[in-house]
């Protein structure tokens, strides 16, 4: 028995061939965008961080991220630039091109004199090189509309090494409530922090915070922060950004000696030139490999020549030693200089015994008779017999 089957209507035909196409489509969208978050991953994995949070800011203070990152590939990367979504956060990115190894950062300035509030902005930062890539960094903040620095930030400057420097911000609190610093606190240990008494108007309130910069900071950049802890149970800490370097008076040139290739039992000689403000002496050089000595003069002068001479003894090997440069300009004035060298053994010439026979008697037979060969040589001035 056979059974006669109707023919599906067109509409149907038409609907299942639709969902059937929707089906195909939804799944090679899942597919597009698995594959391009992955083929993006390369990117995001050159930075530190993908995110910051500001927390809870004074009214005009400064306030900044640093997002670093490093190419981490063989191939050169370009950055064709950064934008945000909102006007919040105003990036910029301190180096567009980076070969292998090289670091750059995008940094991410939160706009506290215009916008007050919880605010976040997503910058978007594209990559054209050696690949297509957006890595996308969020920040977020509030920013209080009733606290304020004058000025924005601790703004240390320019401080020579042994110097150290002092400066004054006024903390501003506008209102009639009740508000209070109760501490204010350092990560670092160069910086002393004091606090002036509170002064009070019918709508405004103000501290005088002074920073002082120790003496024996260290040379170098200074990026750091105090932390106001406050009576407001709403944001009870509020950072001050401080910045400014210390330099050092004295420049050692250069801070990398390279002694290069050294046979074994041969030295080599180099000069470091020091230079300072003002005349000094150089008052003894600390190395831990006695292979590495150093020629100074007792005399005094803006400019010093060390000669330092390298003796290759021991081992076939590369080595690296830190050498401390004492003056009398005080302790950790002069940085430090690493000095390379490479210890090679010498070349050896080949050389090929000779041939020995398997016993006397051999050497014997093989030996030349001498009064054969005198007697059936003939000068060529002889006749014939």
């Amino acid at each position: 028995m056979s059974c006669n089957q109707s023919p599906l209507p067109t509409t149907t035909k038409i609907f299942h061939a639709m969902r059937s196409a929707c089906r195909t489509l939804l799944l090679l969208s899942f597919a597009c965008v698995a594959s391009t978050a992955s083929a993006q991953e390369w990117a995001t994995k050159m930075f530190a961080s993908t995110s910051h949070n500001f927390g809870t800011v004074a009214k005009g203070s400064k306030t900044e991220y640093h997002f670093t990152f490093r190419n981490i590939y063989k191939e050169p990367i370009h950055i064709v630039g950064v934008r945000t979504s909102c006007g919040c956060t105003s990036p910029e990115i301190s180096k567009n091109d980076l070969k292998t190894h090289e670091t750059a950062e995008v940094v991410a300035k939160f706009n506290t004199r215009t916008f007050l509030g919880q605010h976040g902005a997503t910058l978007t930062v594209t990559i054209d090189k050696p690949y297509y890539a957006e890595v996308q960094l969020r920040v977020a903040g509030n920013i209080r509309g009733d606290v304020s620095f004058d000025p924005p930030f601790v703004d240390m400057g320019s401080v020579d090494v042994g110097a150290g420097a002092e400066r004054t911000i006024r903390v501003i609190h506008s209102g009639s409530g009740s508000w209070e610093i109760k501490d204010v606190r350092s990560a670092n240990t160069n910086f002393e922090v004091s606090l002036s008494s509170i002064t009070k108007t019918s709508n405004e309130s103000s501290y005088n915070l002074t920073v002082k910069l120790k003496p024996g900071a260290p040379a170098g950049y200074l990026k750091n922060q105090l932390i106001l802890v406050t009576s407001d149970p709403r944001a009870t800490q509020i950072p001050i950004d401080i910045e400014g370097r210390v330099v050092a008076e004295v420049s050692v040139s250069p801070q990398l000696l390279a002694m290069g290739s050294v046979l074994i039992g041969e030295s080599v000689t180099k000069n470091i030139v020091i230079r300072a403000n003002k005349p000094f002496r150089v008052t003894g050089v600390v190395c831990s490999d006695p292979a590495f000595s150093c020629q100074m003069t007792d005399k005094s002068a803006t400019v010093q020549i060390l000669a330092v001479t390298f003796k290759a003894d021991g081992n076939v090997e590369k080595r690296e030693r830190q050498f401390q440069i004492k003056t009398d300009l005080g302790e950790g004035v002069v940085p430090s200089v690493t000095v390379q060298a490479t210890v090679e053994a010498p070349a050896v010439e080949a050389s090929f015994p000779p041939l020995e026979s398997d016993n006397a008697e051999d050497q014997k037979q093989d030996a030349p008779d001498a009064d054969r060969v005198s007697s059936d040589t003939k000068s060529l001035g002889d006749s014939p017999q």
